[in-house]
């Protein structure tokens, strides 16, 4: 204090000293650039445990990560004790080292360095400019503002951050990573030695070259660390013992396609992610086993994509298999749009439920259908008549999908998947029209296990929380630990989907039948039970498989990258299979609690799973959705008179009241009856009415082909001749008789079998079936 009131004073008494002292106190406390480095740094991305999933050299070709934090304490330790020892004593330079080295420059023909460490930093910020006096000078004053201005451990950081270590490696993190794989706080004490020798000479000592004098530098560090007491004498004998880094290793690939989409957003960054090392590492495995099976059938890509459904983060991402570049392995699947095949039925399984138009085991049509020209059919081509919906659900029927969809309403359905994230469908719901639910709309594995694991959040924050919804339930997931899903308010309503009719849906998806080897999952105390889907696109170019757990959702996508159509790429057994490989890797987890409070006891009909009406016989007790209480009473169940004998109908016309028998019928509409029956051996028709009865019976007889308005297509055969055409009829009395006209001239009759082949020659007709008692049916045809 004395000396500087006494500098104080003379200054006073001189003011142009004054004055030039102002001016070089303005210089030194101006002369730092305001950014001390600005080289552009690699783009990083790390576990939250601090795993390195990936890495992406910077823009100037320089393996430089960004600074850490902190500096691990060992290499603090080496670096000081071989760098400048009395670092955290000097103001920036030390006077004592710096009159060695100009003497010793004077005298002898070696040159040696006096700088600081804090000099070094300057030195490397000002991109190591020609060594002069000058330049010396310039290093020394801004060494002692670059103390003022940042701590000792700040400036330490810099250095560590920006020294060099050989080659394009820059910085201690980096050169932990390329010369040992291991993060720098990793490192023995015979690591982090040489690799605080390193930046010394980084041109000189090279790994892989000049072992001898980096192992004599290296070791005379680790001697010094020892005689000033840091590491012990066990310590140091082992250390000398370790190998030297050799070559540069290649930095961990763990998950490429993710870590170029942390590069697109935050390029030069590092960022910490919300993968699981671990579930990531073993998902690779199983994608590199499975993709030496697929490439035998000419199948070279695959994407699975795992979610943690509670906190709606990405714990694993593979973007495509470890294929060729010839096979497109550098694609981005997982956010690549692709056909959706049957994906999204529950979706609108869960929309028909919350309509009021559906109850989970209702059973629906799957017949021969005609919608304005479009003629869907099932994957094995055949027919069920009737199945419920459940059933229709899990067993991924097109045509049920097609009829309900058509139903519930094309418009209202595309704004459904809309709010629930699929924004890759973004023409117009005409564009897609009932296609839509059987592939032909494209969508992304993102988007879809997203939609899926924004279901079962909802259904988990429901029965968790007070029976209320999350109005940012259906935003995407996040996969940085910066990121976080944002807050939104509670809503008493849902905004895609209730709680219930997800609950139902998981349900039904629960029962599909998994692929071979996991047929009897059931059986054990150990398996997981997850509500799953695959798709299948047309011409087998796209295999789906989703499934969701109350924690985890799993998407996989299997095919190839430029399109090509494979037999036996399907989901069940190319992507199905890889699903429950990662599932199994999964903890396990409790199933879903249900929504109680939307859903209502109800008596439903065992048979028809509509609600029970007054001659259903075989009724359940079963918790449904509220709004499927808007559903009708089972419209197939009948009360109905038999004679004695029990074969025949009869009524007041034709018996005595006393001799009635009446009995309760389950009776399906001729036309679904016709499948139905082929499949329910079970399943028996109502008997014929006597014919000394008085009876009006509506519509005992229905066309199977052709359908209205038919446009029928004649096809020839290998000689060049032209096909018959087979029209069928299904009616309820097994015996009945019908007479076939074409514009009212008779064609043939047929009996028991009601099919009838005929070739007639182009134009239009009116078909008719008339059966014994009158009854008839007429539809409007044209033959081409």
């Amino acid at each position: 204090m004395k000396l500087a009131s006494y500098i104080i004073t003379r200054l006073r008494r001189h003011p142009k000293r004054w004055a030039a002292f102002g001016v070089l106190f303005i210089i030194w406390l101006f002369c730092l650039p305001s950014v001390l480095f600005s080289d552009p740094t690699s783009t990083v991305v790390e576990t939250p445990q601090g795993d390195l999933i990936g890495a992406r050299i910077a823009s100037d070709g320089q393996w430089r990560f960004p600074a850490q934090d902190s500096i691990p304490y060992k290499f603090e330790q080496s670096i000081l004790q071989f760098e400048d020892a009395y670092f955290y004593k000097h103001p920036g330079f030390n006077p004592v080292s710096m009159v060695k080295a100009f003497w010793g420059n004077l005298t002898t023909d070696s040159r040696r360095g006096g700088s600081t460490l804090t000099q070094q930093v300057i030195l490397l910020s000002r991109k190591n400019k020609k060594r002069s006096y000058g330049e010396k000078l310039i290093e020394l004053v801004q060494a002692t503002r670059l103390e003022v201005k940042f701590s000792k451990e700040e400036i330490l950081n810099f250095y560590s951050s920006h020294a060099p270590f050989g080659g394009n490696v820059v910085g201690l993190e980096t050169a932990s990573w390329r010369y040992f794989g291991l993060p720098s706080y990793q490192l023995s004490w015979g690591q982090t030695a040489a690799l605080a020798v390193l930046p010394n000479a980084p041109s000189l000592i090279f790994p892989g070259r000049n072992e001898i004098l980096l192992k004599n530098k290296r070791d005379g560090l680790l001697f010094k660390l020892f005689s000033e007491g840091i590491i012990d004498e066990t310590t140091y004998e082992l250390s000398i013992l370790e190998p030297l880094p050799n070559k540069p290793k290649p930095l961990p690939e763990l998950a490429s396609h993710f870590t170029e989409l942390i590069k697109q957003k935050h390029k030069g960054e590092r960022i910490i992610s919300t993968l699981d090392y671990n579930l990531q590492t073993r998902v690779n495995e199983l994608v590199a086993a499975h993709y030496n099976g697929l490439k035998e059938n000419q199948i070279h890509n695959i994407a699975v994509l795992v979610l943690d459904v509670e906190t709606q983060t990405v714990l694993s991402y593979i973007g495509n298999s470890p294929a060729s570049a010839e096979d497109q392995n550098y694609v981005d699947i997982v956010q690549s749009a692709r056909s959706t095949g049957s994906i999204l039925k529950p979706f609108l399984y869960a929309n028909m439920l919350d309509s009021g138009r559906l109850l989970p085991d209702m059973l629906v049509a799957d017949i021969p259908t005609s919608i304005n020209g479009y003629n869907p059919s099932n994957f094995d081509n055949g027919f069920r008549g009737a199945v419920p919906a459940s059933e229709a659900l899990s067993r991924s029927l097109n045509i049920p999908a097609v009829r309900m969809l058509e139903d519930y309403g094309l418009e209202p359905f595309y704004n459904n998947l809309k709010k629930s994230g699929l924004t890759s469908i973004n023409k117009p719901a005409n564009h897609y029209g009932l296609s839509l639910i059987l592939g032909g709309a494209e969508s992304s594995l993102w988007e879809i296990t997203n939609a899926y694991a924004s279901m079962a959040s909802v259904l988990n924050f429901y029965t968790k929380s007070s029976s209320e919804y999350r109005n940012d339930a259906y935003s995407q997931a996040t996969y940085t630990a910066e990121e976080s899903t944002n807050t939104s308010e509670i809503s008493m309503h849902p905004g895609v989907f209730s709680a219930a009719s997800i609950y139902h849906t998981f349900a039904a998806l629960q029962q599909v039948n998994r692929p071979f080897g996991q047929e009897n999952w059931n059986h054990f105390n150990n398996a997981q039970p997850i509500a799953w889907k695959t798709g299948t696109s047309y011409g087998f170019k796209d295999a789906w498989a989703v499934g969701v757990t109350p924690k985890y959702a799993i998407g996989i996508w299997v095919g190839n990258a430029d399109g090509e159509g494979r037999p036996g790429l399907t989901g069940i057994q190319a992507a199905a299979p890889i699903l429950f490989d990662i599932l199994n890797a999964l903890p396990n987890h409790l199933w879903f609690d249900p929504p109680f409070d939307e859903l209502q006891e109800a008596r439903l009909c065992t048979t028809s799973g509509y609600q029970a009406g007054p001659y259903c016989d075989q009724t359940k007790l079963e918790y449904v959705i509220e709004t499927g209480l808007r559903t009708t009473a089972c419209p197939y169940h009948e009360r109905i008179f038999l004679d004695n004998t029990k074969q025949f109908r009869v009524n007041t016309s034709c018996a005595d009241v006393s001799d009635l028998v009446s009995q309760n019928w389950f009776s399906l509409p001729p036309f679904w009856a016709h499948y139905y029956a082929t499949k329910h051996p079970e399943y028996k028709p109502l008997p014929p009415f006597l014919t000394s009865c008085d009876y009006k019976e509506l519509r005992p007889m229905e066309f199977i082909f052709p359908t209205r308005n038919e446009h029928i297509i004649l096809g020839k055969d290998f000689d060049g001749n032209t096909s018959e055409v087979v029209f069928k009829v299904a009616h309820q009395n097994p015996d009945a008789q019908i007479f076939w006209y074409l514009d009212n001239t008779f064609v043939g009759d047929t009996k028991e079998f009601h099919e009838l082949a005929i070739l007639p020659a182009a134009g239009p007709y009116v078909l008719t079936a008339m059966d014994q008692d009158g009854n008839e049916l007429k539809r409007r045809i044209r033959i081409q």
